[in-house]
Formats: C-alpha cells, sequence, structure tokens
C-alpha cells in the first residue's frame, strides 16, 4: 500500500509555524507602548508584527489565496489557544511566596483585548491585502511583484492600523495620541515592508524554484472561511 501523499510541503509547515509565532509575540507585546520619541508613540508590536504580512505576501505569491487563508486563520487559532491559558494561569491560586502576580496579571490580563483588537484589524488587513494582491497579479500576469506587495499592503496596513489601535488603546489614551499612534504605526509598518522588498522577492523566487509552484488564482474564489 503506497504512502499517502502530503498536501502541505515541509517548507510550508516552517512558513507556517513562523507566521504563528511572529503573531503570538506581537499580540504578547502589543500592550507596551514604544516611545520613539517624545512626540511618536506606537505599540511595540510594530518591530515584528509586519512579517507577518510579508509572510501571507510570500505564502499568497507562491501559494495562493486559499493557502493564504490556512495560514491567517491557523494563526488566530493558536493565538485564542494560547489566550485561554492565560486567562485560566491568571485565576489559578497561588502560594503566599509568589509576589510577581500583580505583574504578571497587568501583562497578560490584556491578551484577550489585544486579541479581540488584533482579530477584528488582521480580518480586514491581512484578507484584503492577500485578496488584492492575488487579483493583481492575475491582471499583470505576474509582473512586478513590488507592485503588487506594497499597493496591497497600502491597503492591508491602513486597515490594521487604524481598528487596532482604535480597539486596543480607546479609552486608555488621548484622542489626539490614539490618532498619532494610528499614524505612526501605520507609516512605520508600511515603510518596513517597504524595505524588505527585496528580500521578499528573494524568498518568493526561492520558494517558486523549490517548491515548484507559481499560483495564480484565476477562479476569483475569496471566500474567508
Amino acid at each position: 500500500m503506497s504512502e499517502k501523499k502530503n498536501t502541505y510541503s515541509g517548507i510550508f509547515i516552517v512558513i507556517c509555524m513562523l507566521h504563528v509565532t511572529c503573531l503570538l509575540v506581537s499580540n504578547l507585546i502589543g500592550a507596551k507602548m514604544w516611545a520613539v520619541t517624545d512626540s511618536i508613540v506606537v505599540p511595540a508590536s510594530v518591530i515584528l508584527f509586519p512579517v507577518t504580512y510579508i509572510i501571507a505576501d510570500v505564502v499568497t505569491e507562491v501559494y495562493g489565496f486559499r493557502s493564504a487563508k490556512t495560514v491567517i486563520w491557523l494563526g488566530f487559532f493558536c493565538n485564542f489557544i494560547a489566550v485561554i491559558a492565560y486567562v485560566i494561569t491568571i485565576d489559578l491560586p497561588y502560594p503566599a511566596s509568589w509576589i510577581d502576580q500583580d505583574a504578571f496579571a497587568i501583562v497578560f490580563g490584556f491578551t484577550p483585548r489585544v486579541l479581540l483588537s488584533s482579530f477584528v484589524a488582521y480580518l480586514f488587513g491581512a484578507f484584503s491585502n492577500c485578496i488584492i494582491l492575488s487579483r493583481v497579479k492575475v491582471i499583470m500576469k505576474g509582473k512586478k511583484l513590488w507592485v503588487r506587495t506594497i499597493g496591497s499592503s497600502v491597503v492591508g496596513d491602513a486597515l490594521d492600523s487604524l481598528i487596532f489601535v482604535t480597539l486596543s488603546f480607546a479609552g486608555m489614551v488621548s484622542t489626539s495620541r490614539l490618532v498619532t499612534m494610528i499614524i505612526y504605526q501605520y507609516l512605520f509598518k508600511l515603510l518596513f515592508e517597504t524595505v524588505l522588498t527585496p528580500l521578499t522577492y528573494y524568498v518568493c523566487n526561492l520558494l517558486k524554484k523549490k517548491e515548484e509552484i507559481d499560483t495564480y488564482d484565476y477562479d476569483k474564489n475569496y471566500r474567508l472561511i
């Protein structure tokens, strides 16, 4: 009896693991605000979260929208499990010798709100990013990858930054600070992804050769579930 061939390659599994790791860590550190300057304040997650968009771009470009959809939902499912664990461990009884309960609760207790914010933001941001990249690839017949990655990020990052910062920090900071956080986070992520465009090119070309695949979504099937 012949063995059943795996649906996904080992390389694709590694990509999924990297995406999940970046998403989990980003949501955990998202409660920390980074004062770049006195007037520029952004969530600390900006140092890592843009990588999830780059991964989504690579997966969409190489494997197609359906695979990108799998990666996105897998990330959220794993994140949900992590947050449930955080919530349970906060409420577990602890000995008198444990003096860090308040600090632990502050750090991990913020995570459910960040999860909800990131879920809604990524639902709109990541999926719009992948759909735009997928459609433009077909329209442009696979040429000028940089137009697709940057163009889709302009829309995806805008939606993600607006929704994530608003839901995560509304009521915690002033309105003016909230607006500047949205603007600076958006610009930071867009710049981050633009600077790493050569790396995106390299990875996409490498994967296409290794996997012997270059998917075009001609069927226009963009159901999110």
